[in-house]
């Protein structure tokens, strides 16, 4: 598949991940429980995560198009399965279910998996490999924000 295809696949399935994602979380950053708790002095306006997260899966959509035309088919879906799987599991874990803690765990395999990719492929994408570097940057910055809702609530 050409370039153009594969990457209208990625943005339908990274988008579709956080409709998903939205729809599990419910209305958890509007719940009680959420604006209740200590939340960290840098945590972003609420219309940030929609602007980043909307960056994120487009600079991503580009990431997994040039890498599934550089690598093993196989083994980039296996890795990006479980990237789904984690990323979308977070909102269900963390929002939905109030699971803090077990919501940092995740989302610290989330960024590690990222990390992964960002430097296993290093010699086959080259300078693309980059197109995954605002995935982990805001990966950093959500697992800050979770962790400190862990250790201060």
């Amino acid at each position: 598949m050409k370039f153009t295809g594969v990457l209208i696949v990625f943005l339908a399935l990274n988008f579709g991940a956080l409709g998903l994602g939205t729809i599990l979380m419910a209305n958890g950053p509007e719940t009680l429980w959420y604006t209740s708790l200590n939340q960290a002095p840098w945590t972003p306006a609420g219309w940030i995560f929609g602007a980043a997260w909307t960056c994120v899966m487009i600079f991503f959509s580009v990431f997994m198009t040039f890498l599934v035309q550089n690598e093993n088919l196989n083994k980039v879906l296996k890795l990006y399965i479980i990237q789904f799987i984690l990323n979308v599991s977070w909102n269900y874990i963390f929002f939905n279910q109030q699971l803090t803690t077990l919501g940092l765990i995740n989302i610290i395999i989330l960024t590690i998996l990222v990390f992964y990719f960002l430097v296993a492929f290093k010699a086959s994408l080259k300078n693309n490999r980059f197109f995954i570097l605002p995935y982990f940057i805001w990966l950093i910055v959500a697992t800050s924000l979770n962790a400190y809702i862990v250790l201060y609530n």
